[in-house]
Parts: structure tokens; sequence; C-alpha cells
């Protein structure tokens, strides 16, 4: 199933998909964008060779999904801009942060909409996206919109409730994940490696964890255990790490991260939360 698709704004996450798209073999007349500056839809259509117009409401025309991926402060105005023109039939997947479903159905009455949350991996197609449907999302809606997303990554459905978790947890993720390669890199510069050395060792042991752990049916308590011999070099890293206090502080990262995530929902463009 390859519904056509119409990208509303041609920034990373929108090329991200839109390249996305065009690697699982949709075709480029399947798919249009649109963006309100012509410097980045000149240039999004010369990189990925489809057609990126200026008129948002032109770009839905007998479009089966309609992707809103613009800023925060700019869906308010975008969706007022097609709420004249996309149908009951359509279907509107948002990928913008903090807005809930109840604020982009005020403006789009009766249109099927799913909110999602992914994250930046989408731009080398190893994303996890998280969604989940408004009032109106049917079954057949939110497949179409797996169908979609899927070409980023991997997908998964959740109550709207989980998004500010999911949020905090895959979509702040990667940012985790860049911190601790940054300083196992001075770590490893510090005890005398050379930088170049230190960058290919850790990102290296990064990715090859990550498919371990994807790939071999294992938890990651069991992984661990796996490496950790006892009185052995793991085990006196991981037990400097638990005197330090480092499952607390994930843990506090991320609660930190879903309390704000859950802030911003409560201010979302204030025109999406109250008609105006």
């Amino acid at each position: 199933m390859r519904p056509t698709v119409a990208i509303l704004g041609a920034g990373a996450m929108g090329k991200s998909l839109a390249r996305g798209l065009l690697k699982m073999n949709w075709r480029v007349d399947q798919i249009v964008m649109a963006d309100r500056f012509e410097d980045t839809a000149i240039e999004a259509q010369g990189l990925l060779g489809v057609t990126v117009l200026l008129d948002a409401a032109a770009a839905i025309e007998g479009r089966e999904t309609i992707v809103v991926a613009v800023k925060p402060d700019d869906v308010s105005s975008l969706l007022e801009e097609i709420a004249g023109v996309v149908t009951a039939d359509q279907i509107v997947v948002s990928l913008v942060a903090g807005v809930p479903i109840s604020a982009l159905e005020l403006l789009l009455p009766d249109i099927p909409v799913v909110r999602t949350m992914p994250n930046t991996p989408a731009s080398i197609g190893e994303a996890i996206t998280a969604y989940c449907g408004g009032d109106h999302a049917d079954e057949q809606a939110l497949e179409k919109a797996s169908a979609v997303l899927s070409a980023v990554g991997d997908t998964i459905q959740v109550d709207e409730d989980d998004l500010d978790a999911v949020t905090a947890v895959s979509g702040s993720g990667p940012a985790y994940v860049f911190l601790l390669a940054e300083t196992l890199m001075e770590a490893a510069i510090r005890e005398g490696l050379s930088e170049e050395t230190s960058e290919r060792l850790v990102t290296q042991t990064l990715v090859g964890s990550g498919l371990l752990l994807r790939t071999v049916g294992k938890t990651a308590t069991e992984l661990r255990s796996d490496v950790t011999s006892p009185g052995g070099t793991t085990a006196a890293a991981l037990n400097a790490l638990e005197r330090g206090g480092f499952d607390r502080l994930i843990m506090d990262a991320v609660r930190a991260a879903r309390i704000r995530s859950n802030q911003l929902g409560e201010v979302a463009p204030r025109s999406a939360q109250d008609g105006g």
C-alpha cells in the first residue's frame, strides 16, 4: 500500500521522509511537498527531484495522506491555510512536537488526524516513530499513516497519553546517546588514545552494541551480564558508574524531558487551542 503523499514543510524532517519514501519505491509523482520559503522549496526540489510548491493548499489536492512537518509555531497558520481544502477522505499526519490531537482537530473538524513522534535517525531510515489516532482516524487511516512513516524506520502505535514519555525516551534519546559518545571519546583521549582512534572505537562500539541488542534476542540486562566478568574491567567500570548515580541521572533526565514535553503541549499555538 503506497498512498499518495503531500509533505507540508521541506525542512530536515520533511526531506528525510521524502527521501525515505523514494527509497521505498514511492514514485516521484506520488509525492509532492510544499514550503512557504522559496529558497527552501527550490533547494528541496533540486535535491529530491519531487515537486515542491509554495502553496500548501494546492499541494494537498488529491493526496491521500497529508504530512505536517513544520515547527510548532507555524502549525496553526498552516492548518488554517488548508482547512477549507482538506476533505474527510484524506489523512493528516502531524510530525509536530507538543501539539495535541485536540488542538489539531479543532482546526480540522471531522478530518482523520494522526499525531506522531519520530526521531532524528529518520535521516538514515533508522527512526522509531510512535503514533496515535484522533477521533476520526479509523484502522485504515492508521495503517496508511504507518505505511508512510515506515519509510524512515520502525513504527509503534501508542496512546496519546504516552507520547510525552515517548518524546522523553526516543524523541530526545539520540541526544543522550551522542552525549555518551562525546564523553567516551573524551575519556579515551584522556587515557592516551588519539582523537581518530577514540572516535573509531567509540562509534563502532555504539553501533555494534545497538545491533547486538536488536538482533540476538537477549535483553539489555542479559547482554550487560554477558560482558561483565566478576572482578574484571567491566565490573570495575560499572561499579564506578553506580557510585556516581548513573541510573538515577538517566531516570532524572527522562523525567525532566517528559515534564517539559507535557508543558510544551499545554502551551500549543494559541489559535490551535482556542480556534483564534
